[in-house]
């Protein structure tokens, strides 16, 4: 439970950041920084509580949530001069939001006991809608539309997830397993030019 916490957190603050960077890079005044920060961080989680009914959703239940969003703004907003050295950096805190987003997703489809498919296609949802929520309010067209590799790094990842617990391995390395394989593929993607298909 405590790793699963850690999990949720990491993935909150590191998507809110890649949220309030991409609001930097188009100039929006810092009320518009914070828009993008929640809707970037609560994006997937909470179509996900409302496909799977856990209503009211969880960021509204938890202090917490809230807490680490907003200190991540505020974090963002202090730092924003050095993190924008750094060309990639928003694609890195976006992989790794992503990464412990989609194994939150997936564990939270356990709970709910539901199928395995289903549960990754659940750790799919709230690792990725975040940030389609974020390009759609920015006008850019999301990356999961797009032929990167990156909805389906989280397949890859949810799917990893639950076979491990099948086999079993202990829910703890699972979960490090998987973040990890998310995370990798992203990235590597990102520094090899990794595409599907396009049309």
């Amino acid at each position: 439970m405590l790793i699963s916490n850690l999990m949720d957190i990491l993935g909150t603050a590191a998507f809110a950041i890649s949220g309030a960077l991409a609001a930097f890079q188009k100039r929006l005044d810092i009320f518009g920084v914070l828009i993008i920060t929640f809707a970037t961080a609560i994006g997937g989680g909470t179509i996900r509580d409302v496909i799977i009914g856990n209503t009211p959703v969880s960021w509204m239940k938890d202090q917490q949530t809230i807490s680490v969003i907003f200190g991540s703004y505020l974090l963002s907003l202090f730092f924003r001069k050095q993190l924008q050295y750094f060309p990639r950096t928003l694609a890195i805190f976006d992989a790794i939001g992503l990464g412990f987003a989609t194994i939150v997703g997936v564990q939270k489809g356990l709970q709910a006991q539901l199928s395995p498919s289903i549960c990754v296609a659940l750790g799919m949802i709230t690792g990725c809608f975040g940030g389609v929520l974020r390009d759609v309010i920015l006008n850019e067209i999301p990356l999961v539309f797009r032929a990167d590799i990156y909805a389906s790094a989280s397949l890859l990842g949810g799917a990893l997830y639950v076979i491990c617990l099948q086999i079993p391995l202990p829910p703890d390395t699972a979960s490090t397993l998987a973040v990890a394989t998310v995370v990798g593929i992203r990235l590597a993607a990102m520094q090899f030019k990794w595409n599907l298909p396009s049309v």
